[in-house]
This record gives structure tokens, C-alpha cells and sequence, in this order.
């Protein structure tokens, strides 16, 4: 029973503070884009892009009439 006495102000404190802290971080507007951050690592904007993809892929996809004299 005596530990009542102790445990209950703690969590009473521990509640305040967490209520605090929310307050807080809505005020400051922590919880106004949710969804920038997740997109923001989808997106990598440090990779170049190939300025013409049609020439990337010819040089490294074999060739068709090779491919058809291979067939048996």
C-alpha cells in the first residue's frame, strides 16, 4: 500500500509530462506533412539520369540476329 504513495505521483508526473510534450510538438507544427518525409526517400534526386536511354539500351542488350542463330 505504501508504494501507492510513491507510484502514483510518478505516473501523475510522467502523464503531465507527456501531455506537455504533445502540446508542444502540435504547436510547432510537427504533425502538419506526414507524408513528405516518406516520399523523400523514394525519390533519389543524386542519381543521374541518362540523357538518351534508347542508346544505354542498345549498347548493353545483345543483338536479335545473334540471339536467333543461337537456337537450335
Amino acid at each position: 500500500m505504501a508504494i501507492l504513495y510513491i507510484l502514483i505521483p510518478i505516473v501523475l508526473i510522467f502523464i503531465c509530462l507527456t501531455i506537455m510534450v504533445f502540446l508542444w510538438a502540435v504547436h510547432n507544427n510537427q504533425f502538419e506533412d506526414l507524408e513528405h518525409q516518406g516520399h523523400n526517400i523514394l525519390f533519389d534526386d543524386d542519381v543521374e539520369k541518362p540523357s538518351h536511354p534508347s542508346k544505354m539500351l542498345s549498347k548493353n542488350s545483345p543483338h536479335l540476329s545473334d540471339s536467333d542463330d543461337d537456337r537450335t
